[in-house]
């Protein structure tokens, strides 16, 4: 005889009752990543760099080495020049 789950097809148990859990909180973490920048690393780059200091500190010895950190002399901006047309 074979045994029944108690599981629907999403997974979910029957039993579960949300109700009596009460209302979810938005943002309970919000706090914590004020003033960070979030960014997805692929799965090999996160192996290579498994901390964020680890990653921090690579980017910085890349910026270091283009001159691009702050006190370093700074990078000339880009100057774009708009072609002309003549119109016939």
């Amino acid at each position: 005889m074979k045994k029944v789950s108690g599981r629907t097809s999403d997974g979910m148990r029957e039993e579960y009752d949300f109700r009596a859990m009460g209302p979810g909180v938005r943002g309970k973490y919000a706090q914590r990543l004020k003033g960070k920048t979030l960014v997805a690393l692929d799965a090999a780059v996160a192996e290579a760099f498994p901390t964020s200091a680890a990653v921090n500190r690579a980017l910085r010895s890349v910026l270091k080495a283009r001159g691009s950190m702050r006190g370093a002399v700074p990078v000339p901006k880009r100057v774009t020049r708009r072609t002309t047309t003549t119109k016939k």
